[in-house]
């Protein structure tokens, strides 16, 4: 018989998988718009996404082109959401034992080291080195989005595992940004920000569950990232790196332990029933109104503000920041002309890194956790199945991008060389993913049936 525990847990990835494959189809008409526009009229494409935009908040002002609102705007929330995850992941989910953690953590590890060395192998020289960061990336949108067109042959163990490898492949990507995909800095603003930071870690430490201290410090501190750069905004330590370090400041506890809530929950419910009513009214009566406003506080307290906002942004991100972030980035020019070769080294480095730096990666560094006994091979998969998963994960897309605008910010020649790249890596990633997953579970589910171990 199904625990209750498994339940409660294939519930809540249900759940996920559809939060998150729910925007596949828009982030994948968005991309198929942006190379079509780009290619018949890349002129308004570049006009469009170029022009300025100015925004006054009392003495505070921002003037940058859309791209720019875009990818330091609302990709700041995409990752302060990708922080909420990561924390969420690290305190009670698949990250948060040593055991869990082991075999997706060895796995996203082999698949950023991998085609970090694939890439430098190419010995790509001058600005067109930078990019050696773009195919450790993993896009959880897709790579999960395809593996959910596998239908329920689909393992959970194995839907946990990539989504728990996507998360810390977010969190690699994070640091590489961080560390090394910023300019010069003004550190009076950092000095600043970080402080705003301790005001709100001292917050979360005393459970302080107001969101608009959160809110408004939050927003003060994307602003001092984003003019951290001594080149204007957007120029120094990356502001979307203030939206993963704004999330882990959010608590996680609730304020009402769920065996009180249910003990209050219910008692409320029974006063709510008991109370005398006219059966013809067609309002409540004030002890109903006081029973009903009760209930509808025990459960927001119920509900941590981490998981309350992870779940309100979900949808948001899926059909319109990740879309519109496609929209404005993935137009790339596929012939030739005075604006850049439509395949040159660059996009073979990185296609080829995305395809077999990630399926390499993945496959190896996960087999040797389990041979060296750190980790447990999930039942239910085969190694066949493993790098299948592997191949999802060289599904890039919208991170990679994302690390290209950061690496090629002057060179657009090469960033057009690099989004082909992206593209081609991922298409070729995600079609040979889905057909090795289809043939190695249908094999897996034979092979169980017979009784037989799978390797």
């Amino acid at each position: 018989m199904t625990s209750t525990k498994s339940l409660s847990q294939q519930s809540f990835y249900q759940r996920f998988f559809k939060g998150i494959t729910s925007g596949s189809f828009l982030l994948m008409f968005a991309t198929l718009v942006a190379v079509i526009w780009a290619n018949v009229h890349h002129h308004s494409y570049e006009e469009v996404w170029h022009d300025l935009f100015s925004l006054e908040v009392h003495t505070l002002s921002l003037k940058m082109s859309w791209h720019h609102w875009i990818n330091d705007g609302l990709m700041a929330i995409f990752f302060f959401v990708v922080g909420l995850e990561i924390k969420r992941e690290f305190l009670a989910g698949e990250l948060s034992s040593v055991k869990q953690a082991s075999l997706p953590i060895f796995a996203a590890v082999g698949g950023m080291v991998v085609p970090i060395i694939l890439f430098f192998s190419f010995g790509l020289e001058g600005e067109a080195g930078n990019g050696w960061g773009i195919p450790m990336a993993t896009d959880i949108a897709f790579s999960l989005g395809i593996l959910a067109m596998l239908g329920k042959r689909v393992p959970l163990s194995l839907k946990i595992f990539l989504t728990a490898l996507a998360i810390v492949d977010d969190l690699g990507a994070v640091l590489v940004i961080a560390l090394f995909y910023g300019g010069e800095l003004q550190w009076t603003y950092l000095f600043i920000a970080f402080a705003l930071l301790g005001i709100l870690i001292i917050a979360n430490y005393l459970n302080i569950q107001d969101l608009r201290l959160y809110t408004f410090l939050g927003f003060i501190i994307w602003f001092l990232f984003l003019e951290s750069g001594v080149d204007g905004p957007g120029s120094g330590l990356h502001a979307t790196i203030a939206g993963v370090l704004i999330a882990f400041t959010i608590p996680a506890r609730p304020k009402v332990r769920v065996d009180q809530f249910l003990t209050r929950i219910n008692k409320e419910v029974k006063h709510f029933v008991n109370v005398p009513k006219n059966s013809n009214a067609m309002v409540l009566t004030s002890e109903q109104l006081h029973a009903a406003d009760e209930i509808e506080n025990a459960v927001g307290r119920v509900r941590s503000p981490l998981q309350y906002i992870e779940h309100q942004f979900h949808g948001f991100i899926s059909v319109f920041v990740l879309p519109v972030f496609a929209l404005a980035n993935a137009g790339v020019v596929l012939g030739g002309g005075h604006e850049a070769d439509a395949f040159g080294m660059v996009s073979f480095s990185i296609a080829f890194s995305l395809v077999f730096g990630k399926v390499i990666g993945i496959t190896l560094f996960s087999w040797l956790a389990v041979k060296i006994g750190i980790s447990v091979k999930p039942k239910g998969a085969s190694w066949l199945s493993f790098g299948g998963l592997g191949l999802l994960g060289g599904i890039g897309f919208t991170m990679s991008i994302f690390i290209a605008s950061l690496a090629y910010p002057n060179a657009p020649e090469i960033l057009n060389q690099s989004k082909i790249g992206i593209l081609l890596g991922s298409i070729v990633a995600g079609l040979l993913g889905y057909f090795t997953l289809k043939y190695s579970l249908k094999r897996d589910e034979e092979i169980l049936k017979r009784g037989d171990k799978l390797k």
